[in-house]
């Protein structure tokens, strides 16, 4: 069944330091992170998905594991039904896209059953904007180069910074810095 494109996106959190309004949402959300992480994983046409708890592995739990207690810690989700779709989150963490402890990096997913809707494009989009309010000047990814999800970070105006051969890392100037000279 197609997800309408309508799904509901919902800002799960902004976390700044340790606001513990911020971090009781997260904790009700956390498990849906980690279930959404499993298919932020790409995985060629013709090969098998990992299995699930792969999602424990440490270069993956970076990602979600004490989510919301950090500067950059922001999630939005779709949800269409009450069930949770898709989700967008950033996370200053030394991880694949990793540019530098002012750059977020960003990880997007959308279960297999929703793509196809703009649901994505809608995510990244919204997750865009969050970061420009929250004034993050840019934000980073990492994306195999097979993977169909480039051509949407090329339009919504992410450039390639480095090819490591079969990935990609990617990065987005939200905003211009204005240079002032003394």
């Amino acid at each position: 069944m197609a997800v309408p494109v309508t799904a509901i996106l919902k800002k799960v959190a902004v976390a700044v330091g340790s606001n513990k309004n911020v971090l009781k949402t997260v904790c009700g959300i956390v498990l849906g992170i980690v279930v959404i992480t499993y298919h932020a994983i790409y995985v060629p046409t013709g090969v098998n998905m990992p299995p699930k708890h792969i999602v424990e592995l440490p270069e993956l739990k970076v990602y979600y594991q004490d989510f919301g207690t950090r500067a950059g810690d922001i999630c939005l989700i779709a949800e269409t039904d009450n069930k949770i779709v898709g989700a967008v989150w950033t996370r200053i963490v030394n991880d694949f896209g990793h540019i530098d402890d002012d750059v977020p990096s960003l990880a997007i997913a959308v279960s297999k059953e929703s793509r196809g809707n703009g649901i994505g494009t809608r995510l990244l989009l919204e997750m865009i904007e969050v970061l420009k309010k929250e004034r993050f000047s840019a934000v980073s990814l990492s994306v195999q180069k097979e993977n169909f999800a480039v051509k949407l970070y090329e339009r919504a105006g992410f450039e390639v910074v480095k090819d490591n051969g079969e990935e990609l890392v990617m990065l987005k100037i939200i905003k211009e810095c204005k240079v002032v000279s003394l």
